[in-house]
């Protein structure tokens, strides 16, 4: 079965919703909810014969994205879907001059998680070790992490103004 990856748009806020609270019932998302995310991130789906299976959130700043929402379901195949929709922000990614991608991973992330990650390529970090600007960027984001899950997209740095 293949999997298609699509951007999603303010019409699929409903469908987003149903998605994340069929997933997670801890939580009630609305429709209003993910409107507003909206502005702050941009999202890919992830369908398979029209049924939604997976999305990610993302956003770049200062040539370094985030994945800010991660959410595959059911398990259909974690490692497929994850990989499409992962390859297709990192394509975009690529397209903005980004140079690398973070995560944040929860305290005390488990073995499973990470394993997940390095799949794709990502790697557990300190924030103390990166470069300046992703150090700048990451404690930006998210002032109280010490670490992030990475992948360095190029090698060679911008070092002054595209």
């Amino acid at each position: 079965m293949e999997i298609k990856v699509r951007r999603a748009n303010l019409r699929d806020a409903q469908r987003i919703a149903d998605f994340v609270n069929k997933a997670n019932r801890d939580n009630a998302v609305t429709r209003q909810m993910v409107a507003l995310r909206f502005s702050d991130v941009g999202f890919l789906l992830a369908e398979m014969e029209g049924e939604l299976v997976g999305m990610l959130g993302w956003q770049v700043e200062n040539l370094v994205a985030r994945v800010t929402d991660f959410l595959v379901y059911p398990a259909v195949d974690r490692v497929i879907a994850g990989r499409a929709l992962i390859e297709a922000m990192e394509e975009e990614a690529k397209l903005l001059q980004a140079e690398a991608i973070i995560l944040f991973p929860p305290p005390n992330p488990s073995r499973e998680l990470l394993d997940y990650w390095g799949l794709f390529g990502y790697e557990r970090q300190a924030i103390a070790n990166l470069p300046r600007a992703w150090r700048e960027v990451a404690r930006e984001w998210n002032p109280q992490a010490t670490e992030v899950i990475l992948k360095q997209l190029r090698t060679g740095l911008v070092n002054r103004p595209l």
